[in-house]
Formats: structure tokens, C-alpha cells, sequence
């Protein structure tokens, strides 16, 4: 095993269920699966199929001769003839009727618009986990006061949990979108070589109601409302397009949310998690570096050119269908949601684990606040102390200045408030200092707005998707 590659998408980063979602099994019982729902479809209908011939395709659903069908594969140079032959092996009462009427893409796209639902549903029950943890962030951490940024430069202040509902709204975003595909997506159904029914029309002796009435019963066995009104002999690959534009959008979301995770580590307001062993570095021991959030950013910029990937194969049909597309999509697809389940599971790891260090938030803060201060005392000192406006704003233009300076050239702490007690233009006492200076009085509306935020947004959204709570969320390296 190891003198040939392997996908590390299976062997570092996606789950086990994302990839029993895509293995081998999945897709050619799926082709089974709908096999049968041909037939017993096309025998509801008037065909001569008999019972005896559906009950022997449904006692071999599972059992796929992988190696037969290997082998039938290399004579015909058609895979899904190879398993026509291989199904047909083990049942030679049922043999004559399997795939009647049917094109190859019956069962291709037919499988991987199955396979995408089952695999959107497990993104879906990821993302229900990940939002959780982070309502569990927002709540814990939603009055801890911290320094926000624009640009990456000093803003006015907010609070953690604030910052963590700025992810959970970006994921709820993709949680609806993830939905609208759910809720959209059909099966290609029955239409033959060229989308027109035409074989199909031939097998019912030309009565259209028929056809379209097999189409139906397909997709009502498939647990599918209805197929795509017209089509080639594929399904348009604008849909793969669509949701690997859903899973691109979760990808955008982690990345930014891992982006911030590797900014507050630098800051050393938290750490993801570290387990006891792990080594941060090679040659540096002491460090901590956010590996977990490094990989989420690796990961998402995959899937977010995957994404352009698709664009041009949809791009790129000719009429009613070419085969440029078929050895693409066999990576391109399966690997996006394996990403993405990667991706999710990283990021349920981190924020379930991450450390917050409180002091280390009020240390930055308190760098920065003395110049925020500046405006609440100024209006204190008016205020309260009768000041005059004028000469209170030049006497803070002119600490502030010299207080920059000195942090700029000489490297010291932040020595403003200092100086503002020292002088007494102000006449302000350290106590009343320190009360104005507070710096929950600087975060806003932050706290009311998380509460707001995690009680009309997301308190809905949990109570719909409960019962889908309770991943794990393990990393293997």
C-alpha cells in the first residue's frame, strides 16, 4: 500500500461517513437500486417483467463481484456495461431485463445526483454542529471585552462573543444555501440517448403517458419529487456548478473564520487546541502554530477553485451531451464535499477546543483604549468638572501626540492616561478616571446585539435541526 498514491482527502482530513458517501459501494448498489426501480417500475406499467425476476435483482443488491466486474470492464471498455454484465451474472433469471431501455447516464447521474443529496444532508448536520459550538462561544465569551479591528489596525473595542456571531451569521448564510440545493435538486430520470424518451416511447408502443408516468413512479421510489423537466442525455452540469457553489461558500466562510483564529493566536488572545505531545515546530519548540486553522485555509482554497473547475465543464457541453466531462467530475465532485467535510470537522475541533485568554484581550486593549478613552473624558471633564471644551481637546491633542510618540520610538507602554492625571487642566482623580475609562462602556451595543443575534437567529435554526447535534470531531494528524 505504500508504493502507490493515495488520496489524502481519505487518509488525513474527510470522515468516514462523507466517504462511505463516495466509495465504491455506494455508487454501484445506487446503480442497483435503480435498476430495480426501473423495472419495477417499467412492470407496473405493462411490461413482460416477472415478480420472480425483480425479487432476484433485490437479493443481490449488495453482493458486487468487484473483480468480475474489473474484468468485464478491460473486454468493454464501458463501465456501466461492465456491471450490466456483472448483475446480470448473478442473476440470470433477471438477466434479459436489467437496464431496458435505459442509456448509461440513467444510472450515472442518476447515482450522483443521489450521492450529492446524502453527502449535502452530512455537510448539513456538520454545519449544525459547528454553529452550535460557536452559540456556546457567543454565549460564554459574549460581555469579555476585546480590541476589534479595521484593516488590522486598532478599532473601537467589541467582545468576543460579538466576533463569534459575525462567523455564526457567514455559516448560517451557507446554511441556507446548502438548503436551497436540498430543496432543488431532481433526478435526470428516464429521457434516453438525446433526453427525447424516445426508447422508452418504443418499449410503451408510443403512449407518452406511459413514459412520463415511469419517469415519476423512478423518482417517487428514489425519494425524489420529480426530475429535471428536459434534458440531453445528461442533466445540465450547471447543477454540479450549483452546489459546488454552496460548498465554495462554506469554504469562504471557514477560511475567514480561520484567518481570524491564526490573527488572535499571533495576538495571543487564544490558542486553538495543542494536544501534550504535539510538536509546533521542527526547530522551534516553543511554538504553537495554529496548524488546525492553517489546514481549514489550505483546505478552502481547494474547494474554492473547484468551484471554477465546474463553471468550465458546465461551459464546455456540446448539444445534448460530450464525454469531457466524465473523468472530471469523478475527481472534482467527490473531492469537494470530502474537502468540505475536512474542512467542517477542523473547525468544529477548534472551536470546541480553543483557549481564550481574557488577560491577554485586556492587555491590548488597555495599549489602545487610552486614545479611544480620549473623547468620553473630554465630555466627562465639560461636563462634570466644568471645563472648557477648547482648551481640555488641545491639552489631549497634545498628550496623545507625545504618548504615540513615545510608543512608536522608545517602545514604552501607553503612559497617556498618566499624563492626563498628571495634568491639572483636567482635575480628574484616578477613580473617576478609571470609571470613564471602563471598557465595557466602549463595546457598544455588542453584548444585546450577541444576545439578539443567538436568541432570534439562531435559537430557531437549533431548534428546527436538534436532533441532528452530537458529531465528533476528531483530527487524525
Amino acid at each position: 500500500m505504500h508504493d502507490t498514491y493515495t488520496n489524502p482527502l481519505c487518509t488525513r482530513y474527510a470522515g468516514r461517513e462523507m466517504q462511505r458517501i463516495f466509495s465504491d459501494n455506494s455508487k454501484f448498489t445506487t446503480w442497483r437500486r435503480l435498476w430495480i426501480a426501473l423495472a419495477e417500475s417499467e412492470q407496473e406499467l405493462g411490461l413482460p417483467i416477472t415478480d420472480e425476476q425483480i425479487a432476484e435483482l433485490r437479493a443481490h443488491v449488495d453482493d458486487i463481484d468487484y473483480e468480475f466486474a474489473a474484468a468485464r470492464e478491460r473486454e468493454v471498455r464501458h463501465d456501466v456495461m461492465a456491471h450490466v454484465l456483472t448483475y446480470g451474472e448473478t442473476c440470470p433469471a433477471a438477466k434479459g431485463i436489467i437496464h431496458l431501455g435505459a442509456t448509461s447516464c440513467y444510472v450515472g447521474d442518476n447515482t450522483d445526483i443521489i450521492l450529492m443529496r446524502d453527502a449535502l444532508l452530512r455537510v448539513r448536520v456538520m454545519l449544525v454542529n459547528v454553529l452550535a459550538a460557536l452559540a456556546d462561544f457567543a454565549e460564554t465569551h459574549k460581555a469579555l471585552p476585546t480590541l476589534a479591528y479595521t484593516h488590522f489596525q486598532a478599532a473601537q473595542p467589541t467582545t468576543m462573543g460579538k466576533r463569534a456571531t459575525l462567523w455564526m451569521q457567514d455559516l448560517l448564510m451557507d446554511l441556507a444555501q446548502i438548503n436551497f440545493q436540498l430543496e432543488h435538486l431532481k433526478l435526470l430520470g428516464c429521457k434516453g440517448t438525446t433526453g427525447t424518451g424516445a426508447s422508452f416511447l418504443a418499449l410503451f408502443d408510443g403512449d407518452e403517458q406511459k413514459v412520463i408516468a415511469l419517469e415519476q413512479k423512478i423518482c417517487e421510489k428514489m425519494g425524489f419529487a420529480a426530475a429535471y423537466p428536459v434534458s440531453g442525455q445528461t442533466y445540465s452540469r450547471k447543477v454540479d456548478y450549483q452546489v459546488l457553489q454552496a460548498l465554495g461558500g462554506v469554504a469562504q466562510s471557514a477560511a475567514k473564520f480561520s484567518n481570524d483564529i491564526r490573527l488572535l493566536s499571533h495576538l495571543k488572545v487564544v490558542d486553538e487546541p495543542f494536544e501534550a505531545g504535539q510538536i509546533g515546530s521542527s526547530a522551534m519548540a516553543y511554538k504553537r502554530n495554529p496548524m488546525r486553522s492553517e489546514r481549514i485555509a489550505a483546505l478552502s482554497r481547494y474547494v474554492m477553485s473547484d468551484l471554477t473547475n465546474a463553471s468550465f465543464t458546465a461551459a464546455s457541453q456540446w448539444f445534448e451531451r460530450t464525454l469531457d466531462d466524465s473523468a472530471n467530475r469523478r475527481i472534482s465532485i467527490p473531492e469537494a464535499f470530502l474537502a468540505v467535510d475536512g474542512i467542517l470537522n477542523l473547525y468544529l475541533n477548534i472551536i470546541r477546543g480553543v483557549t481564550v485568554y481574557p488577560r491577554m484581550a485586556e492587555k491590548l486593549l488597555a495599549d489602545e483604549l487610552p486614545f479611544m478613552a480620549t473623547e468620553n473624558i473630554l465630555m466627562y471633564c465639560v461636563k462634570e468638572k466644568g471645563g472648557d471644551r477648547q482648551t481640555l481637546h488641545e491639552a489631549i491633542r497634545r498628550h496623545s501626540v507625545a504618548a504615540a510618540k513615545e510608543i512608536k520610538q522608545s517602545g514604552r507602554p501607553n503612559d497617556l492616561f498618566d499624563r492626563i492625571l498628571a495634568d491639572p487642566v483636567f482635575g480628574l482623580t484616578a477613580e473617576e478616571l478609571s470609571e470613564v475609562s471602563d471598557p465595557a462602556k466602549f463595546t457598544g451595543m455588542a453584548v444585546s446585539q450577541t444576545e439578539t443575534f443567538l436568541r432570534t437567529q439562531w435559537a430557531p435554526v437549533l431548534e428546527q435541526y436538534r436532533p441532528l447535534l452530537g458529531c465528533e470531531a476528531t483530527v487524525s494528524v
